[in-house]
């Protein structure tokens, strides 16, 4: 059976989480599409030749969770090319036979428009600085100021823009607990999954 779940949405929203939890819960594989593009980032160098030649201990490392990894992703996510080298591994897990959640900015729109269903989480830019700064700790202030430059690069970049698709259903967890917003996101997949 071929299933798969796109899951996209801005940082620190709960996407991660969601996608780990539907994944566990429905007995699919889970990649976060993120950590393909923090791998790029902090790997340095050339940007593309490191998509090109990324490998699973460059997806092991213990630094991709920081936060100057993800604005090296956000940064790297912009260059064409990084994304196309990027874009044949994703579709091919998306497809694996047993079914595949990918949680990313361009899921439902770009890599997986056929994606069975598609989920936009969300949240308040206030309440994931909040989430991003318990994580990784520092100004808080700061932490808000970044999560809002890395909406607008993202938003706004030229390829592949984060926006919902427009199928997505959109799930805001600004005031939501993890259990509800997994609950959310597992009732809207068994209802498309019949």
């Amino acid at each position: 059976m071929r299933f798969t779940v796109a899951i996209d949405g801005p940082a620190a929203a709960g996407k991660g989480t969601i996608s780990r939890a539907v994944a566990d819960r429905f007995g699919f594989a889970h990649l976060d599409t993120g950590a393909l593009y923090r791998a790029v980032g902090v790997k340095g160098g050339d940007p593309v030749d490191a998509a090109r030649g990324l490998t699973p201990e460059d997806l092991a490392r213990a630094d991709l969770r920081t936060l100057e990894a993800g604005q090296a992703a956000s940064r790297v996510a912009v260059i064409p090319e990084v994304r196309q080298a990027l874009l044949d591994f994703q579709r091919g897990f998306a497809r694996r036979e047993g079914g595949a959640v990918l949680d990313g900015r361009d899921i439902g729109t770009v890599i997986c428009p056929e994606a069975e269903v598609k989920l936009f989480v969300t949240a308040s830019p206030e309440v994931r600085a909040h989430r991003r700064w318990l994580e990784v700790g520092g100004d808080e202030r700061q932490v808000l100021a970044e999560v809002r430059e890395r909406d607008a690069r993202d938003m706004n970049r030229a390829d592949a823009p984060l926006r919902p698709a427009a199928d997505a259903m959109v799930l805001d967890t600004s005031e939501m607990t993890i259990e509800e917003a997994v609950a959310a996101a597992v009732a809207q997949i068994e209802r498309l999954r019949g």
